[in-house]
């Protein structure tokens, strides 16, 4: 069955938020705190972000990628002054004709895991930050859905919130250091850019980047995503639901182009 991305686009990310929301309980002002940690990446807060993504545009074949992304953070207390927060990312993908007339895969992904050291209290100016290790993880069931390459290398994230707005910045880079050598290896700095305005209500509107640079190949990879989340509760649990779209303003040669797509929930378990 053939997919209409522009139908896709005008309707999927509205339906169903609209739809999840009108289901789930309402939310009231005192959920808006608990909205805006979603915003900063190492808040001290257990989330289970699930999102998917859906893009199109790749190679010579016009190829089409949706994938889900399960990003547990888990947040743990040092000591009196620091936390240290796990970060993952597990990707569970599907493609078709990822690599000119490459057919079908469909499994997981390469695993991310990030690990950040961040002081419990903001600093006299207000910023938050952490930074620690980052890791390439080679989990792909399948050769065209990871780069069978173990890495590693630094990651750090700066931001600052005030009143409704939240801003920063969270990078990476990431050096392969093992795996196949038949491969290409790994060199690639990660930049997200993000601001995010959270209303009384628990509205979120961000608006990002998730920019990729391969050192080795000299490209870039810069999607631009802006996104609508509203915090409700489905009994007593909380969860965020998140609408969006993305426009690929640089891709790389086979890379994808023109819009995506971007729909997501989290599960929050706030410390009671």
């Amino acid at each position: 069955m053939k997919i209409n991305c522009k139908t896709l686009r005008a309707s999927i990310p509205g339906i169903a938020l609209a739809g999840l929301i009108a289901s789930a309980g309402s939310s009231n002002a005192a959920d808006t705190d608990l909205a805006k940690q979603l915003s900063n990446p190492i808040a001290s807060l257990i989330s289970v972000p699930v999102q998917f993504n859906y893009d199109t545009g790749y190679g010579p074949a016009d190829g089409r990628k949706a994938y889900v992304n399960v990003q547990p953070v888990i947040p743990f207390s040092l000591n009196d002054n620091w936390n240290l927060i796990s970060r993952t990312v597990v990707p569970i993908a599907w493609q078709n004709d990822i690599a000119g007339s490459s057919g079908d895969q469909f499994g997981l992904g390469d695993i991310v895991q990030s690990v950040f050291f961040s002081p419990k209290k903001p600093t006299a100016g207000g910023i938050i930050w952490g930074a620690g290790p980052v890791f390439l993880i080679p989990t792909a069931t399948d050769e065209l859905l990871g780069g069978e390459k173990w890495g590693v290398g630094p990651t750090v994230v700066v931001l600052k919130q005030s009143g409704p707005w939240t801003y920063g910045m969270l990078a990476n880079h990431i050096w392969s250091f093992a795996g196949d050598h038949d491969r290409a290896d790994v060199n690639a700095t990660f930049l997200q850019p993000f601001i995010a305005y959270t209303t009384p209500d628990a509205w979120t509107f961000t608006l990002n980047s998730e920019s990729t640079y391969n050192w080795t190949a000299r490209e870039w990879s810069v999607p631009i995503n802006a996104s609508v989340s509203k915090l409700v509760k489905f009994g007593a649990q909380p969860v965020s639901l998140t609408a969006g779209v993305r426009y690929w303003a640089e891709s790389p040669d086979g890379g994808p182009t023109g819009f995506g797509l971007r729909l997501g929930a989290t599960l929050l378990f706030p410390k009671g």
